[in-house]
């Protein structure tokens, strides 16, 4: 029983493990990573920044201070107050020290600047040569699922077999056919096709005597040529009816 449970707990890690190392999600999952990076890079690259920037505006206060200072120290000197000109020398002294400092300090932060955006820049170049390459093997990845599914469907596609229910229907609509049509003619075959032409010429001759008719009675011929047939003609039937 032990054995079987631990079967069965290894073939559900193994389906999980196959299932998280799809290649296709991890690679989405890459390219996701990739483009989280870059907030926190240009977050890093801004704090650099505004270093350098508070070091310039030291560096410049500095400058000031040592023009400032000297121009007091000449003045002093040139006043007769060497006790004050030696304060302010020492102050000179002081802020051209912390001027030398913030120099270097300025100088290293824009060395870091420089080489931060030199990072992200290569960074962005990896990352875009990254993702090319994984939406190419994802879309290589679709593709080839697909072509497995139609390689399984042609595998499974019997070809004779539809062939062949195919030609037999065809068969024996083609066979169901030729009997309709051979009924067909057998039906109007049996037709009597005298009988209809005896009709046909009795409705025509018919209308010809009644056609005379209405001619002597517009005047347009004497009644002796019409009176050829008088059982033919108008009057003759109203007579024929009147007895």
């Amino acid at each position: 029983m032990f054995n079987r449970l631990s079967r069965v707990i290894r073939s559900f890690v193994g389906f999980f493990i196959s299932v998280a190392e799809n290649p296709e999600i991890i690679l989405e999952q890459n390219i996701r990573d990739m483009n989280d990076q870059v907030p926190r890079m240009n977050e890093s690259i801004a704090m650099v920044k505004a270093n350098a920037t508070l070091l310039e505006k030291e560096e410049a206060k500095y400058k000031a201070e040592v023009v400032e200072l000297t121009s007091k120290t000449k003045a002093a000197i040139q006043a007769g107050r060497d006790d004050i000109a030696a304060t302010f020398a020492a102050q000179l002294e002081q802020t051209r020290s912390a001027l030398a400092r913030t120099g270097g300090q300025l100088g290293a932060a824009k060395a870091a600047f420089e080489k931060a955006m030199m990072v992200k820049q290569a960074f962005l170049r990896e990352k875009e040569r990254k993702t090319r390459e994984a939406m190419n093997a994802i879309r290589d990845n679709r593709r080839s699922q697909w072509q497995s599914k139609v390689a399984d469907a042609m595998e499974q596609f019997e070809v004779a077999g539809v062939s062949q229910t195919h030609d037999e229907m065809v068969r024996k609509i083609e066979e169901q056919t030729a009997v309709n049509e051979a009924r067909m003619d057998m039906a109007l075959s049996n037709v009597d096709q005298q009988r209809f032409e005896i009709e046909k010429e009795a409705e025509k001759l018919q209308a010809n005597e009644l056609l005379k008719q209405f001619k002597v009675e517009m005047g347009m011929v004497s009644p002796q040529a019409g009176a050829a047939t008088p059982d033919k003609t108008i009057g003759g039937r109203e007579g024929e009816k009147s007895l």
